[in-house]
């Protein structure tokens, strides 16, 4: 299946929330009606990537995101502002705020962080 993301352009809306304590505020870009190649996608395909999306770009992070003495991180940011992260299906607390999808994850949900989300598509495995 070839990605849904045909776009690597996403919204922040002005006056976007502020996230505190380890909490980072993703946005998820929004699926789009056909792929690259113009190939028309079924609602149900689309309903179900709007459901589970697993790209986001990084908006901003709460003031202890990644501390230092945490040895999980090793003294170092998974991610950072304006970063494409991977995230699990259904991760964090998923939301609209001014008609953009966002959502408000852990600092230790991200799984990795990618260059180009409209290269990311999910298996049916």
């Amino acid at each position: 299946m070839s990605s849904v993301y045909s776009t690597a352009d996403v919204v922040v809306p002005d006056n976007a929330p502020v996230p505190t304590g380890y909490h980072i505020l993703v946005v998820v870009p929004k699926v789009e009606e056909h792929t690259k190649g113009g190939v028309i996608l079924p609602s149900d395909i689309k309903d179900r990537e709007d459901i589970a999306s697993i790209v986001a770009k990084v908006v901003t992070m709460g003031n202890n995101c990644y501390p230092r003495e945490d040895t999980r991180f090793r003294g170092r940011p998974w991610c950072k502002e304006g970063d494409w992260v991977l995230l699990s299906k259904y991760v964090g607390h998923r939301f609209e705020y001014d008609g953009v999808e966002m959502r408000l994850i852990n600092d230790d949900s991200v799984l990795a962080v990618i260059e180009d989300p409209t290269k990311v598509s999910r298996t049916n495995a």
